[in-house]
């Protein structure tokens, strides 16, 4: 049985093991021809494996395979990562980072700029100046354009936004400031009082029945980690059971086994699913939410399917032995790989920032018939960009009429609107095997949406106001 994961452990005697055993993190550009080889050794302790593939992810890394052993109170793992042309990463900056902060407990809370991905790199977790709203409820058409005019009309400025839908559900964080004294909505009363009109809205779509969530939170010390949230919400959300507001669509082919190695006294987690970016991630941070401990993984694809294989236990160190526990974590899984998998016309707009800008945007794609699948929104300064994944409002493919018409209402206030290629999940269109770099709805708060408007930027002259 693992050592230490069913007892307390004082935080002080793991800080003391960090000390003692510092992690090892090797770089090596050598011993592949077309990938860079990420080697970690590590003092083990319960969710580092989660740290390091939530850092790769944040780094923009595709993760075409992964060998992960961690039995006893060490951890070793191979990551094979390329950046998102598919190329060796050679910055060294951007190496210097990983270096010093894929254990997120002993990483320093730095700036790195680096030259090959032209950002900023920083840490995802810092508290921000502004308020989280947290949703979940049934999706609806035009929900979200609803909720940013509600926000709109109190004065509440959308600074960066994230939405997804699964299996007839929707979860959605939006960071909002107070629009005429820039920061976080300090006021109980009008941190109230938005709450309770955007709960207004939210329960006039909805029977007694049905379940739904809104909440306004202020910004925290460590603060969740945005898509680890998302995950969590929808879980809490149980949208990984058998839709009962409506007809399922299947948009993936998703096959899960769950064994038992009695010998080793492991059970075995068998995952099968098209290869996408962050796929590890999404399966790692369900395993560590549901308190799993990975033991040893191999992770690999082959054209469009990933293979997953992880040999587990409980956090107390029983395998899953119950009928029960194998349906739960099957299902559990399967909602984590799906959730995330794009559907829709995707498409990328792009704005001068401005309040009100994101209701306006979805009113727009609301009036055009447009019903949003999948979002996510951030600004900088003065840049907005928004990346949307859109069907028709029974869930169907968009009418390039409606896309047409879409294009010319957003410009007319100053907006631009790029139409992403075909329904893939990547901003780029390369694939990534097992887990990250980058989804095409970008559904983080990630530095990629900014590398991505750099792109934009180059190629087409600032649009006035």
């Amino acid at each position: 049985m693992e050592m230490g994961y069913g007892v307390y452990v004082d935080p002080e005697l793991e800080s003391l093991v960090d000390r003692i055993h510092p992690p090892r993190v090797c770089i090596d550009n050598d011993s592949c021809q077309d990938c860079t080889l990420v080697k970690v050794d590590s003092a083990n302790k319960h969710g580092v494996l989660l740290e390091m593939v939530q850092e790769l992810t944040d780094l923009d890394l595709i993760i075409s395979k992964s060998y992960i052993c961690s039995d006893g109170r060490w951890f070793m793992d191979v990551f094979h990562v390329t950046d998102q042309s598919g190329n060796k990463i050679t910055d060294k900056n951007l190496i210097r980072h990983i270096q010093q902060s894929i254990c997120a407990s002993r990483r320093e809370k730095t700036q790195v700029k680096t030259t090959s991905l032209g950002k900023e790199i920083t840490p995802r977790n810092l508290p921000m100046e502004h308020t989280t709203l947290e949703m979940t409820t049934v999706d609806k058409p035009g929900l979200l354009s609803e909720i940013s005019a509600v926000l709109a009309e109190l004065r509440c400025h959308v600074s960066a936004a994230v939405a997804w839908t699964h299996n007839t559900r929707a979860a959605c964080i939006i960071h909002v400031e107070d629009d005429s004294n820039p920061g976080p909505i300090i006021d109980p009363h009008r941190v109230n009082r938005v709450q309770s009109h955007l709960s207004t809205v939210v329960n006039a779509h909805h029977n007694n029945s049905e379940r739904r969530s809104v909440r306004l939170t202020t910004p925290v010390t460590g603060q969740t980690h945005t898509e680890r949230r998302l995950h969590q919400l929808m879980m809490a959300d149980k949208d990984y059971e058998e839709s009962t507001y409506g007809p399922l669509i299947k948009r993936y082919d998703t096959v899960v086994t769950v064994e038992n190695c009695r010998e080793k006294g492991y059970s075995v987690l068998n995952v099968t699913s098209p290869d996408r970016p962050k796929l590890l991630f999404d399966t790692v941070c369900t395993l560590t939410d549901m308190q799993y401990v990975v033991f040893h993984a191999t992770v690999s694809s082959k054209g469009s399917v990933a293979f997953q294989e992880y040999y587990i236990r409980e956090k107390d160190g029983r395998t899953l032995n119950s009928e029960i526990q194998r349906e739960a974590i099957t299902r559990c899984i399967m909602a984590a790989v799906e959730r995330r998998a794009s559907h829709g016309l995707r498409l990328d707009v792009r704005s001068r920032n401005r309040s009100g800008l994101l209701s306006d945007v979805t009113r727009v794609f609301r009036e055009n018939g447009l019903s949003i699948a999948m979002a996510e929104i951030g600004t900088r300064g003065e840049k907005a960009i928004g990346s949307f994944h859109v069907t028709d409002a029974h869930g169907h493919e968009v009418d390039p009429g409606m896309v047409e018409a879409v294009k010319k209402e957003i410009k007319r206030f100053g907006g631009m609107v790029i139409v992403g290629n075909g329904t893939s999940s990547n901003w780029s269109s390369r694939g990534s095997s097992s887990s990250n770099g980058v989804n095409e709805p970008r559904s983080s708060l990630g530095t990629l949406l900014w590398s991505q408007l750099e792109r934009f930027s180059s190629k087409f002259q600032t649009l006035n106001s």
